[in-house]
């Protein structure tokens, strides 16, 4: 338990897919005048060095950020993506910045966030990196629990990004179960739900609870960089986002196609699909 640490990991496709959506969500609710709340319940360091020794063991990042950084297609929404990412580079790419980081370059000086982050070690270069001010928290809490401790917010708008490393197996259930109890204390709220494929049957299951929980408006998109397989290793991840903003679904469905064009193997795929109408 707490072994994951997401600097093995960084700017892989997942984190391509999963900031490239979180990025479009933040940038439509900061449109509105009044304060939004943004909830990260598995925040990581925040912010991850190519140069280290956990991205070098695995260069994950070769196949993911890498990949795009020189992207000379005509999509709005990759280019806005890649801008973002170059903010926190100078002339190469050697730094990616991770789902707190893409939260504070959108969030306002009236926004509040919330970091929570269970791991010692991460939790310790969070605070680090995002230094705990009024309107910053950085909780060394389990984000499961603090997410619901902070529901209804205050605001009554607020934005949820969980990520658990699904190391521990039951961490599929318990975040469908985190999700609905939320939803029940704030209906409003835009919840986003990250996941990766390993074992297809833990996905379905998690996609039919969600269903049949009553919850409205639930999309999914999902980035394949190879057809499922029973050997062991991702091969997919996606993003489930409940109340999304209205034009997401059209702007991921324009966006799919290259990502799997630029990231995937000669057999990925994509999903962009409405589980549950509004």
């Amino acid at each position: 338990m707490l072994s994951y640490r997401h600097s093995f990991h960084a700017g892989n496709p997942a984190d391509v897919l999963k900031h490239l959506v979180l990025f479009e969500v933040l940038q439509y609710l900061t449109q509105k005048d009044k304060a939004l709340e943004y909830i990260d319940t598995h925040s990581g360091a925040g912010m991850y060095a190519f140069s280290s020794n956990e991205a070098q063991k695995t260069q994950e990042f070769e196949q993911g950020i890498a990949k795009l950084w020189h992207y000379n297609g005509d999509s709005p929404t990759i280019k806005n993506y890649l801008a973002l990412i170059k903010r926190f580079n100078l002339q190469k790419l050697a730094f990616y910045p991770g789902s707190p980081a893409v939260a504070d370059d959108v969030l306002r000086a009236h926004d509040k966030s919330w970091l929570f982050e269970l791991h010692p070690q991460d939790h310790k270069l969070l605070t680090e990196n995002f230094k705990p001010t009024r309107k910053r928290k950085v909780r060394l809490e389990d984000g499961f629990k603090g997410l619901l401790g902070l529901l209804p917010p205050e605001s009554r708008r607020a934005c949820i990004l969980m990520d658990p490393p699904y190391e521990i197996k039951s961490d599929y259930e318990l975040v469908v179960k985190t999700i609905i109890k939320a939803h029940k204390r704030f209906s409003s709220g835009t919840y986003m739900i990250w996941y990766p494929v390993v074992q297809r049957e833990r996905i379905d299951t998690m996609e039919q609870t969600l269903i049949d929980s009553g919850i409205k408006n639930i999309h999914l998109y999902e980035l394949g960089t190879s057809q499922d397989t029973q050997e062991h290793g991702m091969t997919a991840s996606g993003m489930i986002v409940i109340n999304p903003p209205w034009k997401l679904k059209a702007t991921m469905d324009t966006v799919m196609p290259e990502l799997v064009e630029y990231l995937s193997h000669k057999d990925g795929f994509y999903r962009s699909v409405e589980l549950v109408a509004e």
